[in-house]
């Protein structure tokens, strides 16, 4: 989620900002709703403060929510997705990929999750905080990222499968030659957030990722050009000790907004250093974070 010192950031402008927002709030709102059916939950668990933002995004859609440390919960959709599109998924209303058998309860996570949804669980266990050098994941992460803007972290999680689908895999050169046609397709695509600013974005950052591979050898060179090329360990004892931004979010916010990318205000990079292990944010205890710090 975007906190309210972000708008200049994820947002071209307040006007954007705030129909971003309450799109969001009304979409995110829909989602819950069709997620805890699905899961048979009273309510998906409010692991950080950044869900309760969420939720309280959309009771109150005038607002920007205030953003955890993890967006996450954070590693997207928009008004008009329907419940079918969830419920096509399978009947726990998630990918079928994410669909995995209950781990061991006595694993010690990061205290942001929502440990009753498999889908976080797997996010979590299998890639938030992973170094990765793959452009095309890199360039996914700075598109669910920057989608994630103004909504909670699950729906994007639970549309992953459908943004994948839709954006021809996250092959950069592949939706760099998106056009109106395109565009008009996505907007129409109940698997993925239906904003027009969002979806203009993610192909201005295709475009911007084939600039810096012209330019730097790869995306990945690029973004870890601000962390010298190894991942920051932190050593956070709790949640609250998470920042939300750093100088580095900031400084890599300015460039990658002087090199045309979209939707990468300095809070939405710093959760793209999370997600893309450019920082290992896991808390130390956390089983994650020896094994993550390990990849360095």
């Amino acid at each position: 989620m975007v906190g309210a010192g972000d708008a200049e950031g994820p947002f071209e402008t307040a006007a954007d900002g705030a129909a971003t927002l309450a799109l969001g709030a009304l979409d995110a709102s829909a989602e819950l709703a069709t997620l805890v059916a699905g899961l048979g939950l009273a309510r998906l668990p409010l692991g950080s403060r950044s869900e309760q933002a969420a939720t309280t995004a959309a009771a109150t859609p005038v607002a920007a929510p205030t953003r955890s440390p993890r967006r996450l919960i954070r590693g997207g959709s928009s008004a008009g997705d329907s419940e079918d599109a969830i419920r096509a998924e399978g009947s726990t209303g998630l990918p079928s990929h994410l669909v995995t058998a209950s781990l061991p309860d006595d694993l010690v996570r990061c205290p942001w999750g929502a440990w009753g949804d498999p889908a976080y669980v797997h996010y979590h266990d299998e890639e938030w905080g992973v170094p990765s050098r793959n452009d095309r994941h890199l360039f996914e992460m700075l598109v669910l990222e920057g989608a994630q803007a103004g909504l909670s972290w699950a729906t994007i999680l639970h549309k992953r499968d459908g943004y994948r689908r839709a954006f021809d895999g996250f092959e950069p050169a592949a939706v760099a030659a998106y056009g109106e046609a395109d565009v008009a397709r996505l907007l129409a695509d109940p698997g993925i957030v239906r904003n027009r600013l969002k979806v203009e974005a993610a192909i201005a950052n295709a475009r911007a990722t084939l600039d810096a591979q012209s330019r730097d050898g790869s995306l990945a060179a690029l973004a870890w050009s601000f962390v010298g090329g190894r991942p920051i360990q932190n050593a956070w004892q709790s949640l609250a000790e998470l920042p939300a931004e750093t100088d580095i979010s900031r400084t890599m916010s300015r460039e990658l907004k002087r090199q045309g990318f979209r939707f990468v205000g300095p809070t939405i990079c710093y959760s793209f250093m999370q997600a893309t292990g450019l920082v290992n944010d896991h808390t130390v205890d956390c089983f994650r974070h020896p094994a993550v710090a390990a990849l360095a």
